[in-house]
């Protein structure tokens, strides 16, 4: 009675202390939020100049830095559709405007976000004309196009488009997608063009339609050389840095609930324990010493009768 009684009570009290240990190694769960998001940038432009001009009758190169429809994001988003440029400098045409890009579609947009970012431009039935040319246009053109994307987790694109052929100085030129024209016209310039300029890194893309290196030598309306950039349809990005993606849980089995009691832990059970029978381990301890009992009595007994007889 005792033994088993015994039996039991280690046996609850294995089982709550297991289930309080079960308990205890359950982590905590850490309630955080998503980091914030970075926005990407973007920014596009149907046309760019940066030009010196010297006049003849020797002043100082006057500088003419310009863009047309420039647009970014998310500073100051958005998009521009103006067609028509232009520009005026002091000594040239008598200080009159003169006309740099008139354009049937010229427009620019740039979007930004935490998750992409995205610049165009393009051009369409474009003529650029420098000081001094007069009627002469730098280059007309059917069409161009530049666009740039960055998205999280895609690798940056950027992508132009430029038509098969452009008017430069009054020429009929040939066009690469891609490289280098060079042109060069007797008592007028020099133009080298190059030709559907794409870069791309791992968070930033940028892409060019067409870049004019100019070295005009007009010799009219007091305007001596034109040297410099034009930039037609560009694009740019960089990739937003959002929130870290959460990481996966992995999934493991339940523990699956012992269907007896829970046996005691360290290590293998001594050779003494009886628990085949259900027995404690006090068990020798009881049967020795009831055994010493009834030797007592009995040889108690046998001194009594003695005295008897």
């Amino acid at each position: 009675m005792f033994n088993s009684a015994f039996g039991r009570s280690i046996s609850l009290a294995l089982v709550a202390g297991c289930g309080a240990l079960l308990a205890g190694a359950t982590p905590a769960v850490a309630d955080e939020g998503p980091e914030g998001e970075t926005h990407g940038t973007a920014n596009a432009a149907v046309l760019r100049t940066t030009l010196d001009v010297s006049l003849l009758d020797g002043a100082a190169n006057l500088p003419l830095n310009l863009a047309l429809n420039e647009v970014s994001a998310p500073a100051d988003g958005s998009q521009a559709d103006e067609t028509l440029l232009t520009a005026t400098l002091d000594g040239v045409a008598d200080g009159r405007p003169f006309d740099v890009l008139r354009a049937e579609v010229a427009g620019a947009e740039a979007t930004a976000d935490g998750s992409a970012a995205t610049a165009d431009s393009e051009l369409v039935g474009a003529r650029v004309q420098l000081p001094g040319l007069g009627a002469l246009s730098l280059i007309e053109l059917s069409a161009v196009h530049s666009r740039a994307h960055c998205a999280v987790g895609e690798t940056p694109v950027a992508e132009t488009t430029v038509p098969a052929s452009a008017t430069v100085l009054g020429r009929e030129v040939t066009l690469d997608s891609t490289g280098e024209t060079r042109l060069e016209v007797p008592g007028v310039g020099e133009v080298t063009l190059a030709l559907g300029q794409r870069e791309t890194t791992d968070t930033s893309a940028a892409a060019t339609a067409l870049e004019l290196a100019v070295e005009i030598n007009p010799l009219e309306l007091n305007v001596a050389t034109v040297s410099g950039r034009v930039t037609l349809a560009e694009a740019a990005c960089t990739t937003p840095v959002g929130a870290p993606a959460p990481e996966e849980e992995s999934e493991e089995p339940d523990a699956e609930e012992p269907e007896g009691p829970a046996p005691q832990s360290g290590g293998e059970r001594p050779a003494g324990d009886l628990a085949e029978t259900g027995g404690g381990s006090a068990t020798p301890y009881v049967v020795g010493g009831g055994l010493a009992l009834l030797a007592v009595g009995a040889g108690t007994v046998v001194l009594a009768r003695r005295r008897a007889a």
